[in-house]
């Protein structure tokens, strides 16, 4: 069976990954009109890239999106709020503070900021501030993910999260130094994204189909939009104090 999984994610894997290859093969030879440098790389690589892709899904099909809805099952069911908004808050906080993505976007965000005399141009100084700016998003990510626990216990509707969020990212964005506005904007795109999406997801759909009179469909989703907004307020706050 495992086998039989395998080899059809394989093929979805390669049959998604093949329109870029096509465009990138496409304007390298009939735009830009030059061979593709060092092809043999470039096939291994996305030869590995397929092979990743496949084992990601396949693992997040077999432990992460489970683990998550089991969990917020089993919390539902032991009916305590206390410890399932803290398992809620932990389990954004954890996913968000290892994506990768966030490291990365982190660290040349330290790199700028020092090269713009914002902070010191000290590894030390660059290390804190990196480590800073993962810390704040992956504690607004818990924070949203606490609070849309919250919103499937309670039934508000996810608009409401939303759009009071849009509206405070509106208001506080005059106020705000400017070199933080472009970082605070992409930090929650770039937190909710391969660790963090599954987990969350797995956790609205555990918790919304244990909890009597709500509906996986309509209350187990939402929670990203909201996971990605929060993190521009909180990334603004951190440089303000800053």
């Amino acid at each position: 069976m495992f086998k039989n999984r395998f080899s059809k994610q394989l093929f979805s894997s390669f049959r998604d990954l093949l329109p870029i290859l096509v465009v990138v093969l496409v304007f390298q030879v009939l735009v830009i009109q030059q061979p593709v440098p060092d092809a043999l790389r470039l096939l291994a690589g996305a030869f590995c890239v397929v092979i990743g892709l496949t084992l990601f899904v396949l693992g997040l099909e077999q432990s992460l999106f489970p683990l998550g809805e089991s969990m917020a099952n089993a919390f539902a069911r032991k009916g305590s709020l206390f410890w399932l908004l803290l398992f809620a808050f932990c389990l954004g906080f954890s996913a968000a503070i290892a994506e990768p993505g966030l490291i990365a976007i982190s660290e040349e965000a330290a790199k700028i900021a020092s090269q713009g005399h914002i902070l010191a141009d000290t590894d030390a100084d660059r290390s804190r501030y990196a480590l800073g700016l993962r810390l704040t998003v992956a504690t607004a990510i818990g924070f949203a993910v606490l609070l849309g626990a919250v919103k499937i216990i309670r039934g508000w509707p996810a608009y409401g999260l939303v759009l009071s969020s849009y509206l405070a990212i509106a208001l506080f964005t005059p106020f705000v130094p400017a070199y933080i506005v472009g970082i605070a904007y992409d930090a929650g795109g770039i937190a909710t994204s391969t660790i963090t999406v599954p987990l969350v997801t797995a956790l609205g759909v555990g918790l919304s189909s244990s909890i009597k009179g709500r509906n996986p469909i309509t209350d187990g989703f939402g929670l990203i939009a909201f996971a990605a907004l929060l993190p521009i307020i909180f990334v603004m706050f951190y440089g303000l104090l800053r």
